[in-house]
């Protein structure tokens, strides 16, 4: 699933305290010959809220077990993300569809400065200072997708340093 990004490691499920958030769930129908079907797609991001994140859909005739298979598909999707104590590394931009995210590091005491299903990802991350913008399509799925898309882009200061194959020093100085 995220194989187009270098630095992306996967994370298992185990010994995680994961919390899931809700982001959206759509009434969706079918129409047949026999009239119209009704079911419910539900999209949810689970995160440990310490830099482990992931994100899953889930499709069924009752709410609660949309909900549920979301979970387990989430929890199957986890990824970590590199943090700098409560913020990010730095700012990033993040696409899916038609759907555009860009986010950005806040100072201390700052907060969340994101709203629906971007504030839902944020927030599972660990994330507690942040500025962000949503453009584009407003589209749950897709806003999860591009924030996704941002925060896998992420490298820390040791990654940069190690693929660019000189001291840390070196990176804080160029």
């Amino acid at each position: 699933m995220y194989q187009k990004y270098k630095n992306v490691e996967l994370v298992k499920p185990g010994g995680l305290e994961l919390k899931d958030r809700l982001v959206g769930v759509q009434r969706v129908t079918k129409v047949t010959k026999g009239g119209r079907a009704f079911g419910f797609s539900a999209i949810v991001v689970v995160g440990d809220e310490n830099g482990v994140v992931g994100h899953g859909l889930g499709k069924s005739k009752e709410v609660a077990t949309a909900i549920a298979k979301a979970v387990e598909d989430a929890k199957k999707n986890l990824v970590r993300i590199p943090l700098n104590k409560a913020t990010l590394p730095h700012e990033q931009k993040g696409k899916y569809g038609g759907a555009k995210v860009f986010i950005k590091p806040a100072s201390q005491g700052t907060g969340v400065i994101a709203g629906g299903a971007v504030r839902a990802v944020l927030e599972a991350v660990g994330i507690h200072d942040v500025l962000s913008k949503s453009q584009g399509s407003s589209n749950p799925h897709n806003v999860v997708k591009a924030t996704f898309d941002a925060l896998l882009q992420l490298r820390d200061a040791g990654t940069i340093a190690e693929q660019r194959g000189v001291s840390l020093d070196k990176v804080f100085k160029g």
